[in-house]
């Protein structure tokens, strides 16, 4: 296990060192968030006064939601990173070294789960410089982080399996795309659950991108309810669990097949 455990620190660190030489690219993923923020965010200001958001101020309620959805929008795409090795024989040069398997593939997870927590905290300090308050204080803000990592965990080790399944980049895109709008709108996003229309509320209520919503909204707010962050944190890491499951078995297929 000890041995496990270091070798996936260090693919994690080989992940982390082309992260850390393109630093552009940590700019450029914080774009989108910056502009649902701030442009959202002051587009639908008013939107409260149809109350049940649990706030007066519409960024309170967005900030937890942007930290989400870029969880989820950046992790979708790691299947892509899994794909490129592929294609350029990395990883099956790695098949002939004695490194464990589930490192090979837990490596990337860790990564993607390192990068998430940074762009989280990132956001939530942006959140904070335009007027957001965070009732529930560096607690209520860490339990987010955790759960928009272990979403980014389900989403990413989901995509690895889904890069060494198809093998194909148009596929893994064309998946992404039709997922990515349908799990953003049927979830509280943008919008109180109370205003939601009755199909989409119960949609959501089996969303894993809600429940990280719920969890770190809840956690977040003056008078958390802890049965929410626990129902939803649990359910996330019952499908953190399973999906870096998946990834490891449909990553031995692949090296049965090579």
């Amino acid at each position: 296990m000890s041995t496990a455990v270091s070798q996936t620190w260090y693919m994690t660190q080989r992940q982390l060192r082309v992260f850390a030489r393109q630093p552009a690219f940590a700019v450029i993923t914080l774009i989108q968030p910056v502009i649902w923020l701030f442009l959202f965010g002051n587009l639908f200001k008013k939107v409260v006064e149809l109350g049940g958001f649990g706030t007066t101020s519409y960024l309170d309620y967005l900030v937890p939601g942007v930290v989400v959805m870029s969880a989820l929008s950046s992790n979708m795409w790691a299947g892509m990173g899994t794909l490129e090795e592929i294609q350029r024989g990395t990883l099956n040069r790695f098949l002939t070294t004695p490194v464990s398997r589930a490192a090979l593939m837990n490596g990337n997870v860790v990564n993607n789960g390192l990068v998430t927590a940074f762009q989280s905290v990132v956001i939530v300090l942006l959140g904070l410089l335009g007027g957001a308050d965070y009732p529930g204080g560096v607690g209520g803000i860490a339990i987010l982080i955790v759960a928009s990592v272990l979403l980014g965990t389900i989403f990413g080790a989901f995509s690895n399996a889904l890069g060494m399944l198809v093998q194909q980049r148009e596929s893994i895109i064309g998946i992404n795309t039709f997922l990515l709008l349908p799990l953003t709108f049927l979830s509280s996003a943008f919008m109180a659950p109370s205003q939601m229309p009755s199909w989409m509320r119960h949609i959501a209520d089996f969303n894993p991108l809600n429940w990280a919503m719920v969890a770190g909204r809840s956690a977040m707010s003056e008078h958390p309810d802890w049965g929410d962050v626990l129902s939803r944190g649990g359910a996330l890491l019952g499908l953190a669990v399973a999906a870096v499951w998946l990834s490891i078995r449909t990553f031995r297929s692949y090296q049965r097949s090579v």
